[in-house]
C-alpha cells in the first residue's frame, strides 16, 4: 500500500481565526502542520502543544526553520502583503486570509511577486480564503445566473446587515478598527466576503457611490455603517447596504432580471418567474397598469453539501498535491473585492462618484493621512484587556439555521 503524500503547511497568526485554522488543519490527513507561528509565544507555545508540532515566534523563523512548502496567512491585515510577498520570493504556495490586502497598491505588490515566482514555478499555488463561495445557497444563486435564466439583469440590491458587533469587540484589541491597525471597519473586516460575492455575481461596477459613516453607532473612528451604489456597463444597478450596528440583521439580497426575480433572505431561494421578458412586455402590451404574470418558485438547495474553510483549503492542497481541481478563490481575484472597499470609501471621502479604475495612489495617501493624523485614543481600561469571549465561528455566515 502506498504512503498518500503530505503538504508540509505552516501557520502564521494564532487569533480568533487562526485557531478555527488549527482546529480543521489537525483533521486533514494529507497536510503535515509542521509549525505554528505567532507573536505571543504563550500563544504560539500552547497552540503548538495541542496540535503537536513547533511553535514559532517570528515568521522568517518559520519560514527558515519548518521546512514547509506551502503557508496560510491569517495575521492582522497589513501584514498580509509583506509575509505574502516573503514566502513568494522563497517559492513557498500560499494561502491568504481575506483581504488581499488593506489597499490595492499592497494588492498589487503581492500579486507581482506571485507573478514572479510563477516564472521560477509555473506550478506554485495562490489562494485566498473566501469561503463565503461554498455555501450552498449563494453557490445555487451563481449556478442560477452563470445559466442566463434570469436574461438581462437590471438591479441587483443587498442588505447585508447580520453582522452585529458590540462596543467590547471592538475594545478587544489595540489594533481592531482603527486606520493603522486594521485600515478601515466593516469593510476591511467583515464585509470583504460581501464584496467578493458581489463581484463574483455580478462583476464589477463601472462608477461607485458610497456613503460610509465613521463611528457612527461605536467608539471607533473607521467605518461602522455603509450604504453604496453601483452602476455597470450593462446598464444594471446595485445597492450595497450595510452595518454593524443592527440586532437582528437582515441578509437579503434581490436579483431582478428580465425574466424575474431572485430573492434570498432566510435561507429560502425563491424565484419570481415571468411568463415573458418584462422588458418585451413593456414594449408590447397594450395594458397600461396590468402587471406580468409570474410564477413562484421555491429553489431546492442542498445545504449539506460540504462549505467554509476546511473547503477552500481541502482545493488548495489537492491543486498543490495533484495539480488537479481548481481553487475556490484565486488570489489574485482579491483586488476585485478590495476594488469595490476601496472605491466605496474614496467615494465618500471625496463625497462624490468615481470612476472603476480610479486612481490607487490616492486612496494610499488618504489612508496615510487618516493614519498620521488620528487622535483616536482607546480607552485604557478596555484595549489592555485584549480578549476575546464568545464563539468566534458564531461570526462566520452559514447556509444552515
Amino acid at each position: 500500500m502506498s504512503v498518500q503524500a503530505k503538504l508540509k503547511v505552516g501557520l502564521i497568526g494564532l487569533g480568533s481565526i487562526g485557531s478555527h485554522h488549527v482546529q480543521y488543519l489537525r483533521t486533514m490527513d494529507n497536510i503535515e502542520l509542521v509549525g505554528v507561528c505567532d507573536t505571543n509565544k504563550v500563544k504560539a507555545d500552547s497552540t503548538a502543544a495541542q496540535a503537536n508540532t513547533t511553535a514559532y515566534y517570528t515568521y522568517q523563523e518559520l519560514f527558515d526553520q519548518s521546512g514547509l512548502e506551502a503557508v496560510i496567512i491569517a495575521v492582522p491585515h497589513y501584514d498580509h502583503t509583506p509575509i505574502s510577498v516573503d514566502a513568494f520570493q522563497r517559492g513557498l504556495h500560499v494561502m491568504c486570509e481575506k483581504p488581499l490586502a488593506v489597499h490595492l497598491n499592497d494588492a498589487y505588490q503581492t500579486i507581482d511577486a506571485y507573478e514572479a515566482a510563477k516564472q521560477i514555478n509555473p506550478n506554485i499555488e495562490f489562494a485566498l480564503m473566501f469561503q463565503e463561495r461554498t455555501l450552498p445557497f449563494y453557490m445555487k444563486i451563481k449556478e442560477i445566473l452563470s445559466s442566463g435564466e434570469l436574461g438581462q439583469l437590471t438591479r441587483a440590491t443587498w442588505i447585508h446587515t447580520a453582522w452585529f458587533r458590540s462596543q467590547a469587540y471592538y475594545d478587544g484589541g489595540d489594533w481592531r478598527a482603527t486606520w493603522a491597525g486594521e485600515g478601515g471597519g466593516i469593510l476591511t473586516n467583515q464585509c470583504p466576503h460581501t464584496l467578493d460575492m458581489y463581484q463574483y455575481l455580478f462583476g464589477l461596477p463601472e462608477e461607485i457611490t458610497g456613503h460610509a459613516h465613521i463611528g457612527k453607532y461605536h467608539n471607533i473612528e473607521v467605518e461602522d455603517e455603509v450604504t453604496a451604489y453601483f452602476e455597470h456597463a450593462n446598464g444594471m444597478i446595485g445597492h450595497l447596504i450595510v452595518t454593524t450596528a443592527e440586532s437582528p440583521g437582515t441578509n437579503r439580497m434581490e436579483i431582478i432580471g428580465e425574466n424575474g426575480k431572485l430573492v434570498y433572505e432566510d435561507e429560502k431561494l425563491i424565484f419570481y418567474r415571468n411568463r415573458i421578458s418584462m422588458l418585451k412586455y413593456s414594449q408590447e402590451t397594450p395594458n397600461r397598469f396590468e402587471k406580468l404574470e409570474n410564477w413562484y418558485t421555491e429553489i431546492p438547495v442542498n445545504t449539506n453539501a460540504p462549505s467554509g474553510h476546511k473547503v477552500v483549503t481541502q482545493k488548495f492542497v489537492q491543486r498543490i498535491l495533484t495539480g488537479s481541481g481548481d481553487l475556490i478563490a484565486h488570489g489574485t481575484e482579491g483586488v476585485n473585492s478590495l476594488t469595490l472597499a476601496n472605491g466605496i470609501m474614496l467615494s465618500s471621502f471625496k463625497k462624490q462618484t468615481v470612476a472603476v479604475p480610479f486612481d490607487t495612489d490616492e486612496y494610499e495617501s488618504k489612508l496615510k493621512d487618516l493614519i498620521s493624523t488620528s487622535k483616536f485614543v482607546k480607552p485604557q481600561a478596555n484595549a489592555a484587556a485584549q480578549t476575546e469571549n464568545g464563539d468566534f465561528t458564531k461570526s462566520f455566515s452559514t447556509s444552515k439555521k
